[in-house]
């Protein structure tokens, strides 16, 4: 095991389940899975269930159970097992014939006292792990038989090491910092309590119990990082729900406990993401991986990889029919020693020394299989690129040695290539226009520098922005911009924007699922009364 890290102490989380799956059906829920991507690969977790047969099934209601040739299962979920998430269980339990059943969790027993509503006074009386066992006893009894065998145990797999000091947590992608407006909605939650009047005053009891629970799991998971790291931490917040985090983490028990024998020291630093929106929005990093992530299609059921077209290394054509015939590549290489190192320097060196950098491993890689390869100096292109990648094709060992290497390739190939990319000069363009404009001018003449740029479909070629890209220029407007004062020029523009975004929106021959769940059901209503919208519909879209 390597040194105490993000990836060790995720390794070793997948150690104790891979002890546990042989000749087991294993059941993994989306956040579990990716975790498995990131940390030692799906191939890991087949080789320790062995077996001619796939035994890795999707935790969903509609999940297939087992027969009597297959008595055990695995059940490695990241959430807590409570209400549907026990539901389903059940139900998967019911209609198969298993005779032992392990139930993997990433929350801790501590954080399940919670959420069944135990006092801390009482959880620390108590001995053994009462929620996990009832949930035994509740195994065999959808069994069938109580002298069959049950495991509940707590496994601290929350987390997706991208790289050996990068970690992602894919279980905690939906939780969000508070918005000034959610004030509101926590004071109409609590009619009967003192009003808050900003997110300043926001505290852990004013916060729904659903949201305090989801806390309560993330301050699990991080105490059990700690815990691998022998450290005891320093927690230091800036925002309002990193604050309650950090004060959560400060006095959960579990966390007391271990910090009067750690032998080292840390510091945490919890940040609210909304405070730096303009990271998020903006086009001025210089990375390859920033955008290969930004342009090639989401990995489905993951957060943080994307799908890589591996076509061109079959006999097939590079046609979109024939593309949902191969199994995408990917960006996780972790059982792969060159891709790893290669991924790793992409992640840390900027954009023109990460392409040399890919060029550098292919032509290593071709070398190292005698491919007839052609060297050439200069500046690397996405041609140059690819002729490299196509050596390897029909070359079933070649790729077999290389195949994570050629996923990378193929991945920076097609980024290159992709009409996305080139836009990316054109929105770092204008967002440094932008940054000028606001240092000279006032918000609304920016906002009537931007207008024009907003066009309806039938107008739009394709170096135009879309509705999602005119967005992502408005919110790195108002980050930018700061605190600035509401005058008449500025309401009157505003409005201008308004109206002709939502005129943007109606005339969409479909919305993108990102649009329809930011507009809501009004967007939908618009356009079926023929794309007529009203102040009313700007205020409801926009306020």
């Amino acid at each position: 095991m390597s040194a105490p890290g993000v990836l060790s102490f995720t390794q070793q989380g997948w150690e104790q389940v891979l002890a546990k799956v042989k000749r087991a059906l294993v059941y993994l829920d989306a956040a579990c899975a990716e975790s498995l991507h990131w940390g030692c690969g799906a191939s890991r977790l087949l080789e320790a269930v062995g077996g001619p047969a796939c035994h890795l099934r999707e935790f969903e209601p509609a999940a297939v159970g087992g027969g009597a040739e297959q008595p055990k299962a695995v059940f490695v979920l990241s959430c807590l097992l409570k209400g549907r998430t026990v539901e389903t269980l059940r139900e998967i339990i019911g209609r198969s014939r298993f005779q032992y059943c392990v139930v993997v969790t990433a929350v801790s027993h501590a954080a399940h006292l919670t959420a069944n509503h135990v006092p801390a006074a009482a959880a620390a009386e108590l001995e053994g792990q009462p929620v996990f066992e009832q949930l035994e006893e509740k195994l065999c009894e959808w069994m069938g038989n109580m002298n069959y065998t049950a495991e509940v145990l707590h496994v601290p797999l929350w987390l997706a090491p991208v790289a050996p000091h990068l970690a992602l947590t894919p279980a905690f992608a939906s939780l969000f910092p508070l918005l000034p407006r959610d004030v509101h909605l926590l004071n109409r939650a609590r009619p009967d309590k003192r009003r808050l009047g900003s997110l300043s005053e926001v505290d852990a009891a004013a916060l729904p119990p659903e949201l305090l629970l989801q806390i309560r799991c993330l301050v699990s998971g991080l105490s059990s990082l700690c815990e691998h790291l022998g450290v005891r931490e320093e927690c230091f917040a800036v925002g309002s729900l990193s604050r309650i985090i950090a004060a959560d983490l400060a006095s959960y028990a579990p966390a007391k406990n271990r910090r009067k024998t750690a032998a080292g020291r840390a510091s945490v630093v919890f940040v609210d993401r909304t405070l730096d929106l303009t990271g998020a929005a903006g086009h001025h990093g210089d990375n390859l991986v920033e955008k290969i992530i930004s342009v090639l299609p989401q990995l489905p059921g993951h957060t943080n990889d994307v799908m890589v077209n591996m076509v061109e290394l079959t006999a097939l054509q590079n046609e979109e029919k024939n593309q949902s015939m191969i199994a995408p590549g990917c960006l996780a290489q972790s059982n792969d020693t060159a891709a790893k190192a290669l991924w790793e320097a992409l992640l840390s060196t900027k954009h023109k020394e990460a392409v040399m950098e890919v060029r550098r491993h292919l032509v290593e890689a071709a070398s190292r299989e005698n491919l007839p390869i052609k060297m050439s100096m200069g500046r690397v292109t996405p041609g140059q690129l690819m002729s490299y990648i196509q050596l390897f094709k029909n070359n079933l060992k070649a790729i077999v040695n290389h195949c994570g290497l050629l996923q990378l390739g193929l991945a920076t190939v097609q980024t290159l290539k992709h009409p996305q990319t080139a836009k990316w000069d054109n929105f770092l363009a204008f967002e440094r226009l932008l940054l000028q404009s606001i240092g000279e001018s006032t918000m609304s003449v920016v906002l009537n520098q931007l207008l024009p740029m907003i066009k309806p479909l039938n107008q739009r070629t394709k170096d135009d922005y879309s509705p999602e890209e005119l967005l992502i220029l408005l919110i790195y407007v108002y980050s930018v911009s700061g605190e600035f004062t509401v005058d008449k020029d500025l309401g009157e523009a505003d409005e201008k924007v308004k109206e002709a975004l939502a005129r943007v929106f109606c005339e969409e021959s479909e919305l993108s699922p990102l649009l329809q769940k930011i507009t809501g059901p009004t967007t939908v209503s618009a356009r079926i009364t023929g794309g007529k919208q009203d102040s009313a519909f700007s205020r409801s879209s926009w306020s």
